[in-house]
């Protein structure tokens, strides 16, 4: 389960209504050859306008096609042409287009959604993933269709389509996916000849099943599957080598699809077993790519994200404590793995395209250098159980260190997952409580991504047990730091963090105000009624019904008498990752005890509170219900 909350709490560099508008650089792409950059640039508004830049930053042209669309996924083919895709939500349609430098044009027209455009390595064809006649959008994550009808017997599928790009426009009528019906395609990439695609994929609803997906093959003129390894940890990325032999992929214990962490593997590309290229690491792979230079990437090792280079041994080259953001991964590479691209923030510096040599690259764009720091950051580190754990504290600015202040802990979400820099707008709520004096903890616990797989790991068959105690253990430590109160603490989170937020109710009166966002309360009740029930067995080890006491050990529900402190519920109406059913049960429980409790669950929301409406009113129900009881 995702960190929405930590996106609602560290609003993107897009958040409108700032006094200082911050430029978003979206979907950012690198030329093959190195020395154009794409993205979709916005300033505030949703639409965007794709823009080029030369290597050195010079902004060489902008396209805007569609006044009515908002763009995304920007990508380069080989010989330099640009393409993308344009999205009329209202019509329902999907446009994808193609750039040469002097002119664009339609290659297709989807109706539904899509995503993952990627020019075959000749430039003759251009893949997409397409959901023709979707029902709802991509992801697990966003708001589900509503549960009314036969329930189960229909679900979106996600396909390969392929289009020639030497033909007339593809009518949205004419599209035929190529790969076979009641597959679901996640993740692909072409074969070096040609020839095919490697995928993860699986059979039946995409939402439930990406925790078994497999790694397969699809033919290109057939759409024959073939199966090339069925990994037993869940996998992500999926990329050929430059001859064709092998291929890698991210593998780990992981919480969400989209939320990428664990060991780089390798397995040839006829089948074979998978081979653990960086086995015992210290660090969590979030991203990778095969260049002709090799399998490079990115990685977490504590608070800093990483270039990742694995050979014969895996190292970590140019690193910082900032979060990483491009449109194929968290950092685009060239053909050879010289260069790189990617978009660069952390808790006090705005988005900045960095570019250049692998080894040093440098800021190319300067729009939002004085966009001010809204804390004092740094890491902190402690140890817990034999644990090494990190987080970060943030301070407010000119905070008095000889006045002890309230703090306010952030939980991420996942559990696979981990607080990263990200910059603090003033209309965040995490902007909003540092104006108004409150320290915020952001922790990596026991069960984050940072320090390698065991450390993943580390909280099976223990959620909130372990874990909480490295938060609690944290907070002692962020309290001989910082002249924080500990008479005034509080507590928040979303998704796996509304889980903790509503279980630490149930184990500690440390907190004296409590925000649960999108939470679990009842691990039984949760199993039979969430669309998402594979995650949970790499976590749990047994389904509910073969270990019911492994459920509730770890269900707040079972120990809510000792529930004492008031806590503010949100939920999305249609969330199907945690459905609203979880937040009333808790909301009643406390409600039923006298504990003070105030629930709001919001229209057509999914996992998480997108409309700005929405997330203007969390903010203030969130700000105000801290303050009511820390200040």
């Amino acid at each position: 389960m995702r960190l929405y909350l930590a996106a609602a709490l560290l609003a993107s560099a897009a958040t409108p209504a700032l006094a200082a508008p911050v430029r978003s650089y979206a979907d950012l792409a690198l030329s093959p050859r190195g020395d154009r950059i794409a993205s979709i640039d916005s300033v505030g508004a949703p639409h965007g306008v794709i823009t080029v830049r030369a290597a050195n930053g010079q902004v060489v042209r902008t396209l805007d096609p569609c006044a009515t669309c908002t763009y995304s996924d920007v990508t380069f083919a080989p010989d330099g042409r640009l393409a993308w895709l344009a999205r009329d939500k209202k019509a329902g349609i999907v446009t994808l287009g193609v750039e040469d430098g002097k002119a664009t044009r339609t290659v297709a027209t989807i109706a539904g959604v899509a995503e993952t455009p990627r020019f075959s390595p000749d430039g003759t064809r251009i893949a997409l993933l397409v959901t023709i006649g979707a029902a709802k959008e991509i992801g697990a994550n966003q708001a589900g269709v509503r549960q009314v009808g036969e329930i189960g017997e229909t679900s979106d599928e996600q396909r390969i389509a392929v289009f020639d790009l030497s033909g007339a426009p593809v009518a949205a009528a004419a599209v035929k996916p190529l790969s076979p019906a009641g597959r679901y395609v996640y993740e692909y990439d072409w074969t070096p000849d040609g020839t095919g695609f490697v995928v993860t994929s699986a059979l039946g609803n995409g939402d439930n099943n990406w925790w078994v997906a497999t790694l397969d093959r699809i033919d290109a003129t057939t759409g024959a599957v073939r199966t090339i390894a069925k990994p037993t940890t869940q996998i992500n990325v999926p990329r050929v080598s430059p001859d064709g032999r092998e291929v890698a992929y991210i593998g780990g214990l992981m919480s969400d699809f989209g939320s990428v962490g664990g060991d780089v593997w390798s397995v040839p590309l006829a089948g074979g077993t998978p081979r653990n290229l960086t086995a015992n690491a210290k660090f969590t792979a979030t991203s990778i790519a095969w260049t002709r230079a090799g399998v490079q990437g990115t990685a977490l090792r504590g608070g800093d994200l990483g270039l990742l280079s694995v050979g014969a041994r895996a190292a970590l080259g140019w690193h910082r404590p900032a979060s990483f953001g491009a449109g194929d991964g968290h950092v685009a590479y060239s053909a050879d793995g010289s260069r790189v691209a990617m978009v660069v923030q952390d808790f006090t510096h705005a988005p900045a395209i960095y570019a250049g040599p692998v080894a040093a690259p440098v800021p190319i764009t300067h729009d939002n250098d004085s966009a001010p720091a809204l804390a004092a950051a740094r890491s902190i580190t402690w140890k817990n159980d034999g644990f090494d754990v990190q987080g970060w504290l943030l301070a407010p600015l000119g905070a008095d260190p000889a006045r002890k202040a309230p703090m306010v802990t952030i939980v991420h979400g996942g559990p696979a997952a981990a607080n990263v820099p990200s910059y603090l707008t003033p209309d965040s709520t995490s902007g909003t409580l540092l104006a108004a004096g409150y320290y915020i903890f952001l922790p990596n616990p026991r069960g984050s991504y940072g320090q390698g797989e065991a450390f993943t790991a580390a909280n099976k068959r223990d959620f909130g047990g372990g874990d909480l105690r490295d938060i609690l253990t944290g907070i002692d430590a962020a309290e001989k730091a910082a002249p924080i109160n500990d008479a005034r603490l509080g507590l928040t989170g979303g998704s796996y963090g509304g889980f903790m937020s509503m279980w630490a109710n149930t184990q500690t009166n440390r907190f004296k105000a409590i925000v649960a966002g999108a939470g679990l309360s009842n691990w039984v009740s949760y199993y039979g009624t969430n669309g998402i029930d594979q995650w949970m067995l790499p976590f749990f080890g047994k389904t509910l019904y073969d270990d019911y006491k492994a459920y509730e050990a770890a269900s707040a529900i079972y120990f809510i008498k000792a529930a004492k402190t008031p806590t503010f519920i949100w939920a999305g109406e249609r969330d199907i990752e945690v459905p609203p059913t979880q937040s009333t049960e808790y909301w009643h429980a406390l409600k039923d005890l006298g504990v003070p409790t105030s629930l709001v669950i919001y229209p057509d929301e999914g996992h998480g509170v997108r409309l700005p409406t929405h997330m203007k009113d969390l903010r203030a129900r969130t700000v105000a219900w801290f303050d009511k009881y820390l200040k």
